[in-house]
């Protein structure tokens, strides 16, 4: 077999590349005015790359788990192997014989998506379960219940191979019997019969789960604020809100570190029962991010920083023509801070997000940090300043939108508000303040 200095050279590319580059994970493309690499690719066959003297054929030997083995070893291959997944929150409201499920989807990284859930039910705390597949889908309804027994549910995110990834909270909900008694008539005759249902009695919703010591979570109900909770040094989290009646509400939640910087929203779909306590568990929210320059001289060093769950494993991903991914960690106080050189980055804009993992669940991502690679560094001023430039985000995720509007209609005309909310600064919350808001609207 004969071998062309073309396949010579370009062996002899990657291996120098391979042998050269920085301990960074990334996923990228890597091209010249001859060939091009789409990395990670999983083909049946070449064509991806061609040139007048060569192409580039795909591998299809390796792009599920262990598909390479021996007596003395096995092979994990590429990103296949490696999945990563935001843990989903999951609600369980309870009826007559059954238990309404509810979760937010999970998020896929590196590159892959979710391909559907497993529900798992027990009727023990901490299993075994019963694993039912429910298809691509953030809902279900586990009928059949026995009434006044308590039964415990988590959700499982597969792989498109159908391999479970991760593993939501466990949650738990008690089946309850319908709240009307009827009797037949005293006296007289004719069918009629005598129906007395019981008061209706308003229902509530649970939340906990995971922020950072020193935070505060804000959790708002159709965009209304509800309550605002303080979190101690555990990071963990709970808040009640009471007096709800049947029907379905979108709770958002969010939190504020030390700092001032304000994580990404999580949303999450409630239905309620009249007289049901509704518990939702396990709400990992994403960690706060900033960085240290709005413009950074390439090849010079740029710190990302922020805060989340206490000693967690913090990835950050650096968006541009190559994505960089970086891992660091979070201390005792949740605080994490990482320095990378912009070497590899091109001239121009970029942006970086991050998410926490910790015993075996996944948060979201963070809101998206813009900066730019030029000529000479330029330092971020303080937060006050930086908020300027988008007068009326008083949830800090880069958007006026309606639940700005709702934080601000929520102080309408009443005191005690915090002066960020005042946006003419006058010292009242007026029609004034939602004209301002209106003329920086996002959506």
């Amino acid at each position: 077999m004969s071998i062309d200095r073309y396949t010579i050279s370009l062996s002899i590319i990657l291996v120098s590349a391979f042998l050269s580059a920085p301990h960074v994970v990334r996923a990228e493309d890597a091209s010249s005015q001859s060939y091009k690499i789409l990395a990670p690719v999983v083909t049946s066959g070449g064509g991806y790359a061609t040139s007048s003297s060569f192409s580039l054929f795909g591998v299809i030997s390796e792009f599920a788990h262990n598909t390479s083995t021996s007596l003395t070893f096995g092979s994990n291959p590429g990103f296949a192997a490696y999945t990563t997944v935001s843990t989903p929150t999951v609600s369980a409201t309870a009826g007559s014989g059954q238990v309404s499920l509810s979760w937010t989807a999970a998020q896929g990284f590196t590159g892959w998506t979710v391909g559907g859930y497993d529900v798992g039910q027990s009727t023990v705390s901490g299993g075994p379960y019963a694993y039912t597949a429910v298809g691509n889908v953030t809902s279900s309804t586990r009928s059949g219940l026995s009434n006044g027994s308590t039964y415990y549910f988590v959700i499982i995110p597969k792989d498109s191979f159908g391999n479970r990834i991760a593993t939501s909270t466990q949650v738990s909900a008690t089946p309850v019997a319908a709240t009307s008694t009827t009797g037949p008539a005293v006296g007289g005759g004719g069918s009629i019969s005598v129906s007395t249902t019981l008061p209706q009695v308003s229902a509530s919703v649970i939340l906990s789960g995971r922020a950072y010591p020193g935070s505060t979570v804000t959790i708002l109900k159709d965009s209304v604020l509800q309550s605002r909770v303080p979190v101690q040094e555990s990071a963990d989290f709970t808040s009640t809100i009471s007096n709800l009646q049947s029907g379905t509400y979108l709770f958002s939640v969010y939190a504020q570190d030390t700092n001032g910087n304000q994580s990404s929203t999580v949303t999450i779909p409630v239905t309620v029962v009249s007289g049901v306590t509704t518990s939702v568990n396990g709400i990992f929210l994403a960690p706060t991010i900033d960085v240290d320059k709005v413009q950074v001289k390439k090849g010079n060093p740029i710190r990302v920083f922020g805060q989340s769950s206490p000693e967690s494993a913090i990835t950050i991903a650096v968006n541009s023509d190559t994505e960089l991914f970086f891992q660091t960690a979070s201390d005792k106080y949740g605080v994490y801070s990482y320095s990378f050189l912009t070497a590899p980055l091109e001239i121009g804009d970029h942006s970086t997000h991050s998410n926490a993992a910790k015993s075996g669940e996944v948060s979201g991502s963070s809101r998206q940090i813009a900066f730019k690679v030029g000529s000479e560094d330029v330092l971020k001023g303080k937060m006050t300043d930086i908020k300027k430039s988008l007068r009326g985000d008083l949830n800090g995720d880069g958007r006026v939108n309606l639940i700005d509007f709702s934080i601000v209609a929520y102080w309408y005309k009443k005191k005690g508000f915090p002066a960020a909310y005042d946006l003419n600064n006058d010292k009242a919350i007026t029609l004034i303040d939602f004209s301002i808001m209106a003329s920086h609207w996002t959506g």
